[in-house]
């Protein structure tokens, strides 16, 4: 047998952590990394934060499962406190950003079939996303990488070119059901849309009767700066697409929608076995007991400038690498003018753990609760890393 005993569907490296801590890492042999890939966004508030851990070691004391043909109390409230503080008034809890996206599909089409629309199906989505690896969800990227070998992809998406709101106008038919759209995207290179655009899709959206959705998965939870990305640029979405930060390190995600778009969504139509189990909902209270308390985001947004003015003042010490700063808050992207890739597994034998995207981009995302002291960590080693870099021979 020459297959190993985990699929090998992971380019995985050697980093082999074993420990978290704060900030940091510890692999098997004791190695100590400066964790400013936060699981790609989903530690939102470090390793082992002790809020967090508490939470989650008492409810797995107390009821980790059930199943949802019973009332759900822990369920009830989280989505309370979320509904609260957004413009949702239903939430669907998953397990990973994927089901959520998955969920949002389903919701958007249901509407339109629960209000006699059944043509209208069509998912317009944008190019450079990335909503998961479903085959719903790859069926709505353009990803060839994605793609390769699992023809037939589902029909009903249409993608077109991000940040171009004559593109998503055009694709606009009878049989569109809504928008699929990341505000920031993540692995497509850390790419902010424009407010022309988003704020363009809202009025399409509002005009032909169809649904925007956002998949802020990535961008969402505090990660831009805002509790949500959406807030920054003066409009709601109809459904949102949320994971990674929102367990904290637990599996968990969540589709919300308003009471209109998720009119469709009946007893029978949606449905999951871990979906919204006990243990977690305490871990997705105690991470809203934290980001909730008054000054967090502005902490996210301090921490962000600081990081970006560090990243632009470093850049002309190494223009022969890096190119500019991209992103929001505390999701930010180094672009660089070499391949990114040979870079990041050199900053990983370096210590420090960063994300590779698509464009050339470095991702930077380090824990939401980060402290200066790190930034400066970050950005001293970084430069050094760089300084000692030697680009491959092509």
């Amino acid at each position: 047998m020459t297959i190993t005993p985990l699929m090998p569907v992971y380019p995985r490296s050697p980093v082999r952590p074993v420990r978290g801590e704060g900030a940091y890492l510890y692999g098997e042999k004791g190695e100590k990394y400066l964790d400013f890939a936060s699981g790609i966004a989903v530690n939102l508030l470090g390793h082992g934060h002790p809020h967090l851990v508490e939470a989650i070691q008492e409810q797995a004391a107390t009821l980790m499962h059930v199943s949802n043909m019973y009332g759900s109390p822990q369920g009830e409230h989280l989505a309370r406190r979320i509904c609260d503080n957004c413009f949702a008034d239903t939430v669907f809890f998953t397990n990973s950003g994927a089901e959520a996206v998955e969920c949002a599909i389903k919701t958007a089409r249901r509407y339109h079939w629960a209000s006699g629309d059944k043509h209208r199906t069509k998912i317009i989505s944008f190019s450079a996303a990335f909503h998961g690896r479903t085959l719903g969800t790859i069926s709505a990227t353009a990803s060839d990488k994605l793609r390769e070998g699992f023809d037939p992809l589902l029909p009903g998406f249409e993608v077109v070119e991000f940040d171009n709101l004559d593109a998503a106008e055009a694709a606009v038919d009878e049989t569109t059901a809504g928008f699929l759209v990341e505000p920031i995207q993540g692995e497509g290179g850390i790419r902010p849309a424009s407010d022309e655009f988003l704020q363009g899709l809202r009025a399409l959206a509002d005009t032909h009767g169809i649904l925007l959705i956002f998949d802020e998965v990535q961008c969402g939870y505090g990660r831009s700066g805002t509790w949500w990305a959406y807030e920054q640029y003066d409009l709601e979405p109809d459904i949102l697409a949320a994971a990674k930060g929102i367990g904290g390190g637990f599996p968990l995600g969540a589709c919300l929608a308003t009471e209109e778009a998720a009119s469709g969504m009946v007893i029978g139509t949606h449905g999951s076995t871990y979906g919204g189990n006990p243990l977690a909902m305490a871990a997705g209270e105690a991470i809203l007991d934290v980001i909730l308390e008054e000054g967090f985001f502005e902490h996210v947004r301090a921490m962000g400038d600081r990081l970006r003015g560090a990243l632009e003042q470093m850049i002309p010490n190494h223009d022969e690498l890096f190119e500019g700063v991209r992103g929001r808050g505390l999701m930010l992207g180094l672009k660089m003018k070499v391949d990114n890739k040979p870079f990041v597994a050199h900053l990983r034998e370096k210590g420090l753990l960063t994300v590779a995207a698509a464009d050339n981009v470095v991702r930077v995302l380090p824990p939401l609760n980060i402290e200066e002291k790190h930034i400066t960590e970050f950005v001293e080693g970084l430069s050094k890393a760089a300084a000692e870099y030697e680009i491959p021979d092509e």
